[in-house]
């Protein structure tokens, strides 16, 4: 029998747009596009690549440990970036810092714009959590 649970950070837009940050089903942790929000839910780092990318990265660790899961059990991610061929560079050297020698499936997507002003990036993804930790 397949088991679930889901995660919120126990921020106001989880209810505002109703979802959850992440949802287990059986051995799968589906996570929600993480982006740059503080423990209150604020939007944080307008217009800044780097900074976001690391407080994304932070909430999905976030996510991790409520699990018992590691970075090296995420499988893929996609990232959605805001000028994605801008900041091509600085994504590439914060996938590379956040994750060491684990690769991940990644797609990247340039858009247009996301949900806050001045928001460049959001990330999903997916864990295995039959991985070794």
């Amino acid at each position: 029998m397949t088991t679930t649970d889901v995660y919120g950070h126990g921020v106001p837009a989880e209810d505002d747009f109703g979802y959850v940050q992440a949802i287990r089903s059986g051995e799968l942790i589906h996570v929600s596009g993480q982006l740059a929000l503080d423990e209150a839910g604020a939007f944080r780092h307008p217009d800044d690549f780097v900074a976001q990318l690391e407080l994304t990265y932070a909430n999905f660790d976030r996510i991790l440990d409520h699990y018992g899961a590691t970075r090296s059990q995420i499988v893929s991610q996609v990232l959605y970036v805001v000028g994605l061929q801008r900041h091509a560079q600085a994504m590439a050297k914060g996938n590379r810092a956040y994750f060491g020698d684990h690769r991940p499936v990644s797609t990247a997507v340039g858009i247009t714009d996301l949900t806050f002003p001045g928001q460049v990036v959001e990330i999903s993804a997916i864990v295995d959590t039959t991985l070794p930790r």
